[in-house]
């Protein structure tokens, strides 16, 4: 199964993440690739996949590419090869995306469940993008009026997840309840008929 998570900056998304694949082996989290230098400190194959240019533009050209942006020059977005490397291992993959990509991925993928991560409120939002003290005052409003954006794709999710301060237990339980739901849709079971008389056809 494919699940991909948004939410807006300070919405605690990446820390939801980390949490889930600490508490389960069958996720993965999909590594995405960029065309951008790698930076000091960064490891191929962890931060991102560094890719050139060049390289980029061919596996979009030639279907490689499940969702990308282009950002200050640079592409940014998610190879065909992570969803192959979650199959080949029987493993849950994980993306944590910008709400534009979500979509994209959507239409490719209409079983994939989009899961909308945000803080209880603007004011919360602000207090922990002010806490962590990365953003600027001027950031800050930048980041409260791009948060409105991604709220009015809600409705194009499948869920919400509310992230409330110091309730991070809770968030994570969340996406687990969700994730046994979608494992038990029928639409994901269409096998188990055939299951479910295999002993009987056998004389068994």
């Amino acid at each position: 199964m494919v699940f991909i998570i948004s939410g807006p900056a300070g919405s605690g998304k990446g820390t939801v993440v980390s949490e889930i694949l600490g508490r389960s082996e069958n996720y993965i989290c999909a590594v995405s690739a960029t065309s951008r230098p790698i930076l000091k400190g960064e490891v191929d194959g962890v931060n991102y996949h560094y890719i050139t240019r060049e390289a980029f533009e061919d596996k979009i050209k030639n279907g490689g590419v499940v969702e990308y942006t282009e950002y200050c020059g640079n592409y940014y977005g998610t190879l065909v090869s992570e969803f192959e490397r979650a199959d080949k291992l029987g493993k849950h993959l994980i993306l944590e995306i910008e709400v534009d990509g979500a979509t994209q991925i959507k239409k490719k993928y209409p079983s994939a469940v989009l899961i909308m991560v945000t803080p209880p409120d603007a004011s919360e939002q602000s207090r922990r993008l002010f806490t962590r003290g990365r953003d600027t005052e001027e950031s800050i409003a930048k980041r409260l009026r791009r948060a409105a954006e991604e709220l009015d794709y809600l409705p194009k999710y499948d869920y919400l997840i509310i992230n409330e301060n110091g309730n991070l237990n809770e968030a994570v339980d969340d996406f687990f309840a969700l994730a046994r739901a979608e494992e038990l849709r029928a639409a994901c079971n269409i096998e188990f008929k055939n299951k479910y008389f295999g002993n009987t056809e056998k004389g068994e």
